[in-house]
């Protein structure tokens, strides 16, 4: 499949590449366009974005990844290659902010040329901009809410544009009950809301290594049991919770490491919280990684210590790989974990009560183990991706199906 980037010397009028345009025109199959805001390496929802048009097409859909993200942002290398790994047709468009018009011009133009169907927004702004660029190419509107997690000086704003945009969307798919609940409460006709959980592509996530040789594989000492955690470093994630709770078992006399994976604003004070609970040469901020999959095999538990999520892709991942998971009982988590099943289920913000999931984990080699076996067939039997794809195809299929009785 072809890929539009940034940087090539021949553009067309809107700004893209012209040698490398793909030509969906003479596709039979209706085209969607997966419209994103991103700034950096992504997050959870391009892990889905990203993996869909490859399952996408084989059923009736040709998917376009359409990606707003400023001009020379270093990070955005890693979607890039995210895109190749799955085949994904990545265009880039450049985004100087929220008063560049030429985004609206390049977004007209290119759904134009791709004859796009459908609008797949992903965020307030893709959002809003489906609703413009409507007014000039007849298109059908659906949405995916992931969450309004990240709560800085902004997101008023963007709930507030949210609230005016989703209820003129035709579908709203919602991660979580949590956000389906509140998308109802800002409006979206029920009929128009849909509960569509993420997925994970369970032969990609399939374990190779045990932990033993998962932890060599890092440089980690592999006689010493390693609690983890994914995430962008930032206060909701509640990594803080996690050190202080780690730090406790290592008082009571646990021979612990605590590995985080991930990178962000929050990092220089996590690091502080290390120092000052005597855990400093314990802790291992390892930074963001583009395959978090070595890293989840060295675990011995995996802890989602979030005080906010939808349906955080991270706890499929975990369970998918067969690592022990424990996480904090919000949004869709417990649509997944069954508390003493397949995991291990406690209240956010709650110190006490991770401190002592994690104590019967480590002492408790057979619970372990009924964690990793339940956890991976609940992601296989529930959770796969293909099983997703195959219901939000089913959706298009009525957008469609409403398209020809009309």
């Amino acid at each position: 499949m072809s890929q539009l980037v940034k940087n090539h010397p021949r553009r067309s009028s809107f700004g893209l590449p012209i040698s490398e345009m793909s030509s969906t025109l003479s596709s039979p199959l209706p085209v969607v366009l997966d419209a994103r805001v991103v700034t950096g390496s992504g997050g959870g929802p391009d892990k889905t974005i990203l993996n869909s048009p490859r399952y996408l097409e084989p059923l009736g859909y040709r998917m376009l990844c359409g990606y707003l993200t400023p001009i020379d942002d270093p990070g955005y290398s890693e979607i890039i290659n995210k895109a190749k790994r799955y085949s994904a047709p990545l265009i880039t468009i450049p985004d100087r902010g929220p008063w560049d018009w030429r985004v609206i011009t390049r977004l007209i133009a290119l759904c134009k040329t791709e004859n796009v169907s459908i609008w797949h927004g992903h965020d307030y702004k893709t959002n809003l901009l489906g609703l413009l660029i409507r007014q000039f190419h007849p298109m059908r509107l659906v949405t995916t809410v992931h969450g309004w997690v990240r709560h800085t000086s902004r997101t008023p704003l963007y709930y507030r544009i949210d609230r005016k945009c989703l209820p003129w969307y035709e579908q709203v798919y919602c991660v979580s009950d949590d956000l389906y609940e509140e998308c109802l409460s800002l409006g979206v006709h029920p009929t128009r809301c849909m509960l569509l959980e993420n997925g994970i592509d369970t032969t990609e996530y399939s374990r190779r290594m045990n932990p033993f040789h998962a932890k060599r594989a890092i440089k980690l000492s592999p006689s010493r049991f390693l609690i983890g955690g994914v995430g962008r470093l930032s206060p909701e994630k509640g990594f803080d919770i996690l050190i202080r709770s780690a730090a406790q078992l290592y008082r009571n006399g646990f021979d612990i490491n605590l590995i985080i994976v991930g990178d962000g604003d929050d990092r220089g004070r996590l690091e502080s919280l290390a120092h000052e609970e005597c855990i400093a040469d314990r802790v291992i901020i390892a930074g963001w990684q583009s395959d978090v999959k070595p890293y989840f095999e060295a675990m011995d538990i995996f802890v989602l210590s979030s005080l906010r999520e939808g349906l955080p892709n991270v706890v499929l991942e975990a369970m998918a790989l067969g690592t022990p998971t424990i996480a904090t009982r919000i949004a869709g988590i417990p649509r997944i974990i069954r508390d003493g099943f397949n995991g291990a289920l406690i209240e956010s913000g709650n110190i006490h009560q991770l401190t002592q999931a994690m104590h019967e984990l480590i002492c408790n080699h057979g619970l372990r183990a009924a964690y990793s076996n339940n956890g991976r067939e609940t992601v296989q039997a529930r959770f796969g991706f293909s099983r997703r794809m195959s219901r939000l195809a089913r959706y298009y299929d009525e957008l469609i199906a409403n398209i020809s009785s009309n």
